[in-house]
């Protein structure tokens, strides 16, 4: 069996969970409500302040949805009740951002500022200390939404192994190049 989809997952107090006939599980907390489609193999048992999740056999299929409902479902406890955060890092000179809303305007060393609006789930902030890289906060009670901006961001400039310059997670190492040596 799974090691990960057989442990149970613990619904602290103040959040509940309920799952419909549609097979979609909602979990419900202090910081908001999240949804997620079930497999209608998987199903999912709610014993009191706790959630279990079962397959019918041991196919593959079976053993890889067991394992994946389980975590994901974990992720949407875990995100009702003290959410998620994530900082990226602005490495570069003259590299900066601003965030008004729901938009940010990051300064990335192109001819342009790039505007890059985020879904109403999320909330931004941007700090910029002096002597430190400018810092983008992204915080959400869904991991993977947050995860999918996260990366996003990343991917409009990536860190580049020879000066380390890019957007890069806060605890990410970029793995550093030696440039062209010297000629005879």
């Amino acid at each position: 069996m799974s090691r990960i989809g057989k442990k149970p997952i613990t619904l602290v107090k103040g959040v509940t969970a309920s799952v419909s006939s549609a097979n979609e599980l909602k979990v419900k907390g202090p910081k908001g409500e999240l949804s997620q489609a079930i497999d209608r193999d998987i199903t999912i048992k709610i014993d009191g302040d706790q959630l279990l999740v079962e397959r019918p056999t041991d196919q593959i299929r079976h053993r890889a949805l067991h394992g994946l409902y389980r975590s994901l479902i974990a992720n949407m406890v875990t995100g009702v009740t003290t959410g998620f955060k994530r900082e990226l890092e602005l490495v570069g000179v003259g590299y900066r951002a601003a965030v008004t809303g729901q938009t940010i305007d990051l300064a990335l060393g192109f001819s342009h500022n790039i505007i890059f609006e985020l879904p109403k789930e999320i909330k931004a902030s941007a700090t910029a200390e002096k002597g430190q890289n400018p810092r983008i906060i992204l915080e959400s009670n869904d991991k993977q939404l947050l995860g999918a901006v996260a990366a996003k961001l990343r991917s409009l400039r990536k860190p580049e192994p020879y000066k380390g310059k890019g957007v890069r997670y806060s605890t990410e190492t970029v793995r550093r190049k030696a440039g062209k040596s010297a000629g005879k």
